[in-house]
């Protein structure tokens, strides 16, 4: 265990915050540079080992079968959302969804479509891979934000993968509880629900304030060629309806969004190939960013940063409430370094069910406790992989925004951590479920 491996994180967010605040512009921080700074940090304060070693160490974690899969989806999304906007698929979306949805209603809207796919795929990044390349097209015709677009976005897909049943944070929360999963979506659903209906109703107030002022009158018809355009996003839709992996998913969405390109759009053959290029290489920096946040994470862990927390934190612990609070905080510390929920969860898991039955808290309880602290800050910090995609895909669109930017429209996790926390604060219930 060392406190002192903790350091480089602390690097990492005063280098990226305070450079932001004193330039007054987080566009002009490049998040690549703040984590080489941390990085750096990290190779020095580790005198223990060889400079050769520590290399090896920073390779494997930026190699990591998790890190190079998110890496894989940021590359597919890219080329999926630049093949159907070129293929004119983004346009007839946007025509067909202002005939349908009043203009005022479309970001609640949108935060509804996106917690409805991600309740039912289980996977937030694979709903923003499909729904983010529509969203960003709302922008200007409706005067609306595209933080705001894309925040309403993340949020209704944070909501779903959290309750999901066959989500793999509700898996892990699950299984290293001990606990049913339906016993912790009853006790997870008290919570997330209240969070969600605050979360659309500001997302319903500010979306009507920003269309009411500036949105731009649609004088474009539906067409049948409309509605044959967004079919891949109907495909893609379905497909992650009945569980096909997102890989998948995403591929044949590139390729359904090419051959219809260019049967009915603009596209030619060479045209998607160049177009899926371009949209592929426009990740590029949100692949850097995941790369690099791995090395990070594996330095810290292998110096023993993470050890310490965990006992700190347990070492704080005095009955069931103050469990439930360090199950919270552990959790979400845990997933603030790996910038990954499941691996958090993974993680401060184990921990948290044995300081559960030292202290008698409610292991039911505990599982959502541990799943939303996960989806608290995996649905606020920069350089998580949702974050990362939301503003990956928005670049590739034409609209940019940093990821605080995008942090700051992302309302329904930090309505989510809130409710949880008064839940274990003021309330009294524990549910009489036992441990499987």
């Amino acid at each position: 265990m060392n406190a002192f491996a903790l350091i480089p994180f602390a690097v990492f967010a005063i280098f990226y915050v305070t450079l932001g605040v004193v330039a007054r512009d987080f566009y002009r921080i490049p998040m690549t540079v703040a984590f080489l700074v941390a990085i750096a940090s990290a190779l020095f304060l580790q005198r223990d080992k060889k400079f050769s070693e520590k290399i090896e160490s920073l390779a494997k974690g930026m190699g990591e079968p998790d890190i190079m899969l998110m890496c894989l989806i940021f590359i597919l999304a890219g080329a999926f959302a630049a093949v159907a906007k070129g293929s004119g698929a983004v346009d007839s979306a946007v025509v067909i969804a202002r005939w349908i949805i009043p203009d005022n209603f479309m970001v609640a809207g949108l935060f509804l479509v996106s917690a409805l796919i991600s309740l039912a795929v289980g996977t937030s990044c694979g709903t923003i891979a499909a729904v983010a390349p529509i969203a960003m097209a709302f922008a200007e015709p409706l005067g609306l934000s595209p933080a705001l677009l894309a925040g309403a976005i993340v949020s209704g897909a944070m909501f779903g993968d959290n309750l999901s049943m066959i989500s793999d944070t509700t898996i892990a929360a699950t299984r290293t509880q001990g606990v049913n999963m339906r016993d912790k979506f009853v006790a997870n659903a008290a919570v997330a629900i209240p969070a969600a209906f605050a979360a659309l109703f500001i997302y319903l107030v500010a979306g009507s304030q920003q269309t009411a002022a500036t949105a731009v009158a649609s004088e474009a018809a539906v067409a049948f060629k409309d509605f044959v355009l967004v079919l891949p996003y109907v495909l893609v839709l379905l497909l992650a309806l009945v569980g096909v992996n997102v890989v998948v998913v995403l591929l044949i969405g590139t390729a359904a969004s090419g051959f219809l390109g260019a049967v009915f759009g603009p596209l030619d053959f060479l045209g998607a190939l160049e177009t899926a290029g371009k949209g592929t290489l426009g990740m590029s920096e949100t692949l850097t960013i995941a790369l690099l946040s791995g090395g990070l994470f594996n330095l810290v862990r292998e110096a023993g940063g993470i050890e310490w927390l965990t006992h700190a934190i347990a070492g704080k612990v005095r009955g069931p409430k103050s469990c439930e609070l360090g199950a919270f905080f552990l959790t979400g510390l845990v997933n603030l370094f790996t910038a990954n929920n499941t691996v958090a969860i993974v993680i401060a898991g184990p921990v948290v069910r044995e300081l559960g039955k030292k202290f008698k808290a409610d292991p039911v309880r505990l599982a959502g406790i541990i799943d939303i602290a996960g989806c608290f800050v995996q649905g606020v910090i920069p350089y998580g992989a949702q974050i990362l995609i939301a503003t990956g895909i928005a670049r590739s669109a034409g609209c940019e925004f940093s990821g605080l930017g995008l942090i700051s429209c992302v309302y329904y996790p930090v309505l989510l951590a809130a409710a949880a926390f008064i839940g274990i604060v003021v309330s009294r219930w524990r549910s009489k479920v036992s441990a499987e």
